[in-house]
């Protein structure tokens, strides 16, 4: 018997998906996001002009940087050739002295239309102010005769900002460990301003602070701590209104940069953050403050793909109302590769100790396929051959045997080879040549044989102190130490030195204090030294391939995550993938990635199971990440399904 009844569902079945197929990732790029800030560009030492920068400000079209510091009571003026960026920076020789007004200054500042310009002293215990009659025109800055006094809440006053309409001046001290508020009658007049009785206790973060920043709309206020060397951020729930301010627990720390931020500044626009340090080194460090979101959006599917190509932050929107179950699932790449871009180096945890063969390597080199290592030192005045039985992997490495190049060279620095492994080349700084070396098994050292040598000593009177060629084996490039100067030769057979004949060369000591470690992006378009003093590469564009003429500063990567000291050879694989260095101090060979994934964040509305969400993908893998949520958004449980798939 058929059944011909009408059935009804009592309360209807919740779907567990509110839309099926693949779904729109909307993607925007807001600015001041100081968590996942990444360094761009590093300016030249501005040491010639202040040996203690305290604070630096930057115009609002980008093409002036100013300096202010208290070893030698002046602020300083420099053209960026490219707006924004730090890297093309030039001291335009005009200076401001405010010794007058405000000795030991200690922060600095700019109305918005750069007419006028505000310096605060930790000894005067005030804010200057001077009057620009040409906007942004140090030259034509003249005290104006307006100031005010900020003993009473501040007794050493290191930085000073206003909101961006005039009428808010904020300082911040050491004296008092906070930032305190005043009100001005009349916009960017000094001289019109009040205590607001408005203060924010920040010493619960930092009890050194120093720089300060504001953001345009008046909601997020930066502020550099000198002990903890980082970068707090807090939120003002009224804009501009100091009383309103909350620690946002968003900070970014800049412990590489090796020395504490005595300043930092924002672009006008809030995509780029600066922060200068004041040490041997006294640079603007340049960091990208925008970060990239993709929002997921529930009403188009239940399916998402996303592969970055920068830092992400994930976040859903617009899922059922509340009672509906919405649910997501989101297959992330583990982003594009960027071999080469030095600024991604991070530290494997991986090292190798060739002590035993040599306790002070000055240079490496590695075969093209990475499956050996190859170290010289002037410890025993000799090369030394390593297995690696992975390639690129230090730590897989085995000793096979040395070379000893003492009857050439008794002060081994530099060592490379041609591409096929059938010569190996060897400079020093005690008889200043470079020395060439045939080997009759490619890549076996026991079969070299000394062939000739080319002195470079004519032009390279300083410490030799490294070495690299062009693959074709047609330039040869020589680096020394005081000066630390890159010479280029042309060789007219390639791979012959005796053809070798000087042609020109580039001079870094602005950015490099002592040049030992020098390698080559493969097509000649980039070139990277280590400095020795500060543990740093140093990366240098070269407009015209291979022309170290061309050279331009790019920027500096701090490399002492290890804690390695006195690192002094420096190698790339030829994929652009590692780096690596050697230690004089400890007889190690230390190992850096420098291809890094994307850095995936995630909305604070999601909830992981361990309170923790998960770590980025690796490149060349895809997590499978899960979202449900019950109650229409507010918040969302996040659940790593797949980790890694391939």
């Amino acid at each position: 018997m058929s059944n011909n009844k009408d059935f009804k569902v009592k309360n209807g079945i919740q779907p567990t998906v509110y839309h099926e197929g693949l779904g729109t990732v909307v993607s925007e790029s807001p600015n001041y996001n100081i968590a996942q800030a990444v360094l761009e560009n590093t300016s030249p030492s501005v040491n010639a002009q202040e040996t203690n920068p305290n604070d630096v400000a930057i115009s609002s079209d980008g093409t002036k940087m100013y300096i202010v510091g208290n070893g030698s009571d002046s602020v300083h003026q420099y053209t960026m050739s490219t707006a924004f960026d730090v890297s093309t920076a030039s001291y335009d020789s005009v200076s401001l002295s405010v010794l007058t007004q405000c000795e030991n200054p200690s922060g600095l500042t700019f109305s918005t239309d750069g007419s006028n310009l505000y310096v605060t002293g930790i000894t005067d215990d005030n804010v200057a102010q001077y009057s620009l009659s040409t906007p942004w025109s140090l030259a034509t800055a003249t005290y104006s005769g307006n100031s005010f006094d900020v003993s009473t809440q501040e007794d050493a006053p290191r930085a000073v900002i206003f909101s961006s309409d005039g009428f808010k001046m904020y300082i911040s001290g050491t004296g008092s460990d906070a930032i305190h508020q005043y009100n001005l009658t009349t916009e960017w007049d000094v001289s019109s301003a009040s205590y607001s009785s408005n203060t924010l206790d920040v010493s619960s973060e930092d009890i050194s602070p120093q720089g300060l920043a504001l953001s345009s709309d008046g909601t997020k206020l930066f502020m550099a701590g000198n002990v903890s060397d980082t970068i707090y951020q807090y939120n003002l729930s009224t804009a501009n209104d100091l009383s309103t301010a909350t620690y946002s627990n968003i900070s970014f720390s800049v412990a590489g940069l090796g020395f504490p931020p005595t300043g930092v500044t924002l672009s006008s626009d809030g995509s780029s953050m600066y922060v200068v340090i004041s040490g041997t080194v006294d640079t603007v460090s340049q960091y990208s403050t925008t970060l990239t979101t993709n929002t997921l959006d529930l009403s188009t599917g239940s399916v998402f793909e996303v592969t970055p190509t920068s830092n992400i932050q994930v976040s859903l929107s617009n899922p059922a109302a509340s009672g509906t179950v919405s649910g997501a699932t989101l297959l992330l790449d583990g982003g594009v590769a960027k071999a080469y871009d030095i600024a991604n180096a991070t530290y494997d945890e991986i090292s190798f100790s060739v002590a035993s063969q040599d306790g002070a390597p000055s240079a490496l080199a590695f075969k093209p396929d990475g499956s050996k290592m190859y170290i010289i030192g002037y410890g025993v005045d000799a090369a030394h051959e390593y297995d690696l039985s992975t390639a690129w992997d230090v730590s897989t490495s085995s000793f096979l045997q040395s070379f000893s190049v003492a009857a050439q060279e008794t002060l081994p620095t530099g060592v490379s080879f041609k591409p096929d492994g059938t010569k190996m080349y060897v400079a020093g700084n005690n008889n200043k040549n470079v020395n060439e070396y045939d080997l009759s098994t490619a890549w076996d050292i026991s079969t070299a044989v000394y062939s000739q040598a080319f002195y470079v000593g004519t032009q390279a009177t300083g410490q030799v102190s490294t070495l690299a060629f062009k693959p074709d084996g047609t330039k040869m490039y020589v680096g020394t130490a005081a000066p630390d100067i890159i010479y280029e030769y042309d060789l007219s057979t390639a791979w012959d030195v005796s053809s070798s004949t000087y042609n020109q060369n580039l001079d870094v000591q602005a950015n490099v204090t002592t040049a030992y470690g020098l390698d080559f992006k493969p097509d000649g378009t980039r070139m990277y030294i280590l400095d020795y003093s500060y543990q740093e590469v140093n990366e240098y564009e070269l407009s015209t391939a291979w022309d170290v003429s061309s050279g331009s500063y790019l920027r500096e990567v701090t490399v002492n995550a290890a804690g390695q000291t006195q690192s002094w050879g420096l190698a790339l694989s030829s994929d652009g993938e590692k780096l690596y260095f050697t230690s004089t101090a400890t007889g190690t060979v230390y190992q850096y990635s420098v291809v890094a994934g994307a850095t995936i964040t995630y909305d604070t509305a999601i909830e992981w199971p361990s309170g923790t969400a998960p770590t980025s993908p690796a490149v060349g893998e895809t997590d499978v990440v899960t979202f449900n949520t019950r109650d229409g958004g507010s918040t969302y449980q996040g659940v790593l399904a797949i980790d890694g798939a391939k």
